[in-house]
């Protein structure tokens, strides 16, 4: 198939479509509705001396690189990697996967801000692209600033608080009572700081008014191995993860952070419904490309993911996994980051003024 002709099918796709942000109902979200054909349709296929065309009419040329600033195995790599085959067939070019962990996804994520914008280095994280910064001061990029950004792919339900099936914990308040009665003997493992299994625990840990000591490790999969080993008493891992351990009686899901149950996990309680009123925090994955990238090529990718996200198979692989396909387009996602970054700091600012025992060493 011609880039001509495929222009046309991903903009046939997307004439049907419609880009439905934050809100849960069926499988694309519902904040703000943009019509993907009148936002998109005339700009994939305009002849070759277009705008478009300039900016990515001949893209792309050679494999493209997809940095994952976190160890194979976690959530966003698992959802990358069900997306990739059908990026590959509609781009024409292998999508490599670059697992890059370390410092809580700031490693990888530096790699891509200093790569040239031209389309051939992704970065594809979580929500720690921007939870990460306000607590580290060595991070030597700015999420906002530094990065061009794509499209907000996918949200989840919230992580699942998840504890071995030896723990004396059933329950979230059985679980604070423990932490009440004997202050600094629970642990939790995180994977960095600014990461979706850092911040809802902190946050549990001031509602709650308990001291549970940090356990850092450089990514989610060897974190979830050792609570699976029962060598660590808790973790908030992303439900697409926390499943398939739940249902094998693996680890024990105590309550999830978002707002509302997931069908995958019916029996699961709210942080809410667990006695934390107002607790909600849901974990999102996003695209990026480095500053500078041309407004055409952001436009294009954003129409080939958006194009992916339709397809029934992954779709159905979202639904059992505990996620939302969102497909932002990238003004919006701009704007989206720019708000969450700046909620983050203000975040940060009043953890850090509260009193914080020791962490262990990561592992």
């Amino acid at each position: 198939m011609n880039k001509s002709a495929r222009y046309k099918r991903i903009s046939c796709v997307l004439a049907t479509q419609c880009v439905r942000t934050r809100a849960r109902s069926g499988w694309m979200s519902d904040t703000t509705v943009v019509s993907l054909a009148c936002l998109l349709g005339s700009a994939l296929t305009l002849p070759a001396g277009g705008a478009a065309a300039a900016d990515a009419g001949d893209y792309p040329q050679r494999p493209i690189r997809a940095v994952v600033p976190s160890p194979a195995g976690g959530p966003p790599d698992l959802i990358l990697r069900m997306l990739a085959p059908h990026l590959a067939a509609s781009l024409g070019q292998p999508v490599v996967i670059d697992n890059r962990a370390g410092a809580g996804g700031v490693v990888g994520s530096a790699t891509v801000a200093r790569a040239a914008p031209d389309g051939y280095t992704w970065l594809f994280t979580t929500a720690s692209h921007t939870n990460t910064p306000p607590f580290n001061k060595n991070v030597p990029f700015d999420p906002v600033r530094d990065f061009s950004h794509v499209s907000l792919v996918a949200q989840n339900f919230g992580q699942a608080l998840v504890v071995p099936p030896t723990s004396p914990a059933k329950t979230v308040q059985e679980l604070i009572a423990i932490a009440r009665r004997e202050p600094g003997k629970l642990n939790y493992a995180n994977a960095g700081l600014g990461t979706a299994s850092h911040i809802p625990a902190e946050v549990m840990k001031a509602m709650a008014g308990v001291d549970i000591v940090a356990v850092p490790y450089k990514g989610t999969a060897t974190a979830v191995g050792d609570v699976l080993a029962g060598r660590v008493d808790m973790l908030f891992i992303g439900t697409n993860v926390a499943v398939t351990h739940v249902h094998a009686g693996r680890l024990r899901a105590l309550a999830l952070t978002g707002a509302k149950r997931w069908k995958g996990l019916p029996e699961v309680p709210t942080m809410q419904e667990a006695g934390l009123a107002g607790y909600n925090i849901i974990n999102w994955f996003g695209l990026w490309l480095p500053a500078g990238a041309a407004p055409g090529l952001m436009t294009r990718l954003h129409a080939e993911f958006v194009s992916a996200l339709a397809d029934p198979e992954i779709r159905r692989q979202f639904d059992a996994q505990g996620l939302e396909a969102v497909g932002m387009a990238p003004r919006e996602f701009a704007r989206f980051v720019e708000q969450q970054s700046a909620f983050i700091r203000d975040l940060a600012r009043k953890i850090e003024s509260m009193p914080q025992p020791a962490s262990k060493k990561a592992l």
